[in-house]
């Protein structure tokens, strides 16, 4: 069995920072592990800007920020692997993952975990109605607007305020969709204020709070939803149904850490449901670290 120093699980910018810091300690021996085709992570397709003010006093895109590590990696020629899927990791620091090549094994003396965050589904919040064509999540939405130049839909409607439903309302309204409005079931909103300014206010698109779709309608492609407004106690209000016809309803409702394959190997959850970390990161595990969104997840 193959042994390395240092695994990185994910090359978003949490994986490459890791990587970046533990070579100029002295680590050398280090290999990335990221699913996707390029490293990057979430960021390739976060176009808006915003991003760098901390990092390197400016501001740039996520493409931009994400640059920056990818460059310092392979300047340092930090050996990566991408298109590769960690399907389990041990308490024994055992890294199991598959690509094209085939189904491979790593000992590795220490683990950082970054494997970001995912998007709550329709499913997962037992959204009620038909299953038409047109209710998406506002990161698939962004995916296809930003990287592959598809049109989710004319008539949107978003349901979450958080805050990449808040972008996508702006994103979606400058390509020149009519976006109806945004739902949040909360009284408040959970998006940044700036966002809230410059996604909705800045575009005279409505928001919602205190409500919730309660219904969506469609054969084959999306034709209405039904919002229904909520008590104290989040519940539907009786007689408060309105009908909005729209083709597309994204979901913003919530991102949870990509954590499974730590729990699996017997790491402890934190209140973020990541994992519990000391103060160097490190999870109860030893010798296996987690940061970035799968630890716990980041603004946008």
């Amino acid at each position: 069995m193959r042994k390395v120093d240092l695994v990185i699980v994910g090359g978003g910018c949490a994986g490459l920072s890791g990587a970046i810091s533990a070579f100029d300690e002295g680590i050398k021996d280090i290999l990335i592990l990221e699913r996707n085709s390029e490293l990057g992570g979430i960021l390739n397709q976060c176009i808006h800007n915003g991003f760098g003010l901390g990092e390197f006093k400016e501001e740039l895109t996520g493409p931009e920020f994400a640059y920056r590590f990818v460059k310092e990696v392979e300047k340092r020629h930090i050996p990566y692997l991408c298109n590769t899927y960690v399907s389990e990791i041990t308490k024994d620091k055992i890294v199991r993952y598959s690509n094209e090549e085939g189904y491979f094994e790593l000992q590795a003396k220490a683990i950082l975990f970054a494997a970001g965050c995912f998007e709550r589904s329709a499913g997962s919040i037992a959204l009620p109605g038909d299953r038409p064509s047109g209710v998406i999540s506002a990161g698939v939405a962004q995916l296809l607007l930003n990287r592959y130049g598809y049109m989710p839909g004319k008539k949107v409607f978003i349901l979450g305020s958080g805050d990449i439903g808040l972008i996508m309302a702006r994103r979606l309204t400058l390509e020149g969709a009519e976006v109806l409005g945004v739902a949040e079931l909360c009284a408040w909103s959970n998006g940044l204020n700036r966002n809230i300014v410059q996604c909705l206010e800045d575009f005279d698109i409505p928001l919602y709070l205190s409500t919730t779709v309660t219904r969506v309608f469609g054969k084959d492609r999306l034709e209405a939803i039904e919002l229904s407004s909520v008590d104290a106690s989040l519940n539907p209000i009786p007689g408060s149904q309105k009908r909005i016809e729209c083709d597309t309803l994204v979901l913003s409702v919530g991102l949870i850490p990509n954590n499974s394959l730590l729990e699996k190997a017997g790491a402890l959850r934190g209140s973020s449901r990541g994992a519990l970390v000391n103060d160097l990161y490190e999870t109860t595990i030893p010798g296996i670290f987690s940061a970035g969104n799968v630890l716990h997840v980041h603004d946008l």
